[in-house]
């Protein structure tokens, strides 16, 4: 995938629609996540991190960010991010399976995962099939949200939301967007699993595995663990 294709679509009409829907979505789901570590990894042009309190952020991507590497081949040890948001990722990701394994072995557990993808199940599907192969976005994968769904499960993870965004047919220029917008507010109640980007929200849990939480308050040994001092045993002391 090119970032200079990416950078111009972006700027489009239907690229800004496209930023503005998932800004808001990722703004409202890391700013209660917490934990030490996060990272974006791919279209670094949106600051998907920017409410979020985890204290250290950085980006990554094929040719940008902090760190430049493929999504299916993160150098980074097992267990060492909390957050990991990977937007429109698996879309242009050549081993989306592999992307998500790397997903699972990097994040600690309880960590969070949060992810974009374009939907082959709505009229943005239908586009993809009426566009040239090597335009973008129209090159993307177009995973299912169920395929999806399922991969996660696969790796232990427990969706903790999944919805539809951009109900808005894709139309080129901003005139069709401004007619439209009406369309937005009822598509996302008529027709809900149409829409043109699916967000996912999922947490990794560990099979086996309980988080142990201090009990406060209460005596720290129980009654009957230590004996209680009889008579005859201060006597025996006594002589002794």
């Amino acid at each position: 995938m090119s970032t200079e294709k990416q950078a111009q679509w972006l700027a489009s009409p239907l690229g800004q629609y496209l930023k503005e829907q998932e800004q808001a979505l990722f703004d409202e789901a890391v700013h209660d996540i917490f934990g030490f570590n996060a990272m974006q990894f791919g279209m670094l042009a949106m600051p998907l991190l920017r409410h979020c309190r985890i204290p250290y952020q950085f980006g990554a991507d094929v040719a940008g960010g902090l760190m430049q590497c493929e999504s299916h081949q993160l150098p980074l040890q097992a267990g060492s991010l909390d957050l990991l948001l990977l937007p429109h990722t698996l879309d242009f990701s050549e081993h989306p399976h592999q992307t998500l394994r790397e997903a699972a072995r990097v994040l600690v557990p309880e960590g969070h995962i949060i992810m974009t993808g374009f939907n082959p199940v709505s009229p943005w599907g239908i586009r993809r099939l009426a566009s040239n192969n090597d335009d973008y976005p129209w090159d993307a994968n177009f995973l299912s949200l169920m395929r999806v769904k399922d991969w996660l499960a696969l790796l232990d993870f427990e969706v903790i939301e999944a919805r539809m965004a951009c109900h808005m047919p894709p139309f080129r220029n901003s005139s069709g967007h401004g007619r439209l917008g009406s369309v937005e507010r009822l598509g996302a109640r008529l027709w809900p699993l149409m829409g043109g980007v699916y967000f996912v929200l999922a947490k990794k849990r560990v099979i086996g595995m309980r988080l142990i939480k201090p009990v406060w308050g209460k005596s720290k040994l129980k009654a009957g663990l230590l004996p209680t001092p009889t008579q005859r045993t201060d006597v025996q002391n006594k002589h002794e």
